[in-house]
């Protein structure tokens, strides 16, 4: 499958965003904890996972014909990331400030964002001629 123009850039988008927010939670472990009241070792962990998936993301939208189920692979993460991250809120694992609650969020509808901009890229690849 070819990809579309869409698909590409909306890997790529997701790969930048994961590589740039991985490196912050791990360069700046101490100062990020301190300003959302985040676990340190949470903040660490989720920084050291992104930084590969952000490779794998950045490896997908540089092949002009991703496999299918790799691009389906990646949207089922983020949406397993984004519902991670709402449910360690709702379910009181973690016990963040205004700040905290708010980094988690929007990183949560970002990574849902990507996903809905990856499935949407897609189905516009489906739909190109061959």
């Amino acid at each position: 499958m070819n990809a579309s123009p869409f698909l590409r850039r909306a890997l790529l988008l997701d790969a930048a965003a994961s590589g740039a927010t991985g490196a912050l939670m791990l360069l700046a472990t101490g100062p990020l904890a301190d300003l959302t009241a985040l676990p340190p070792g949470l903040l660490r962990v989720a920084g050291a996972v992104l930084l590969p998936y952000a490779g794998f993301v950045l490896w997908l939208g540089r092949h002009a014909a991703p496999a299918r189920a790799l691009v389906l692979a990646v949207i089922g993460i983020n949406l397993l990331w984004a519902a991670e991250s709402v449910a360690i809120l709702a379910l009181g694992w973690v016990a963040p400030n205004a700040l905290g609650t708010a980094f988690v969020l929007t990183q949560a509808l970002v990574v849902a964002a990507f996903a809905g901009l990856q499935a949407a890229g897609l189905r516009s690849t489906a739909a190109m001629p061959a």
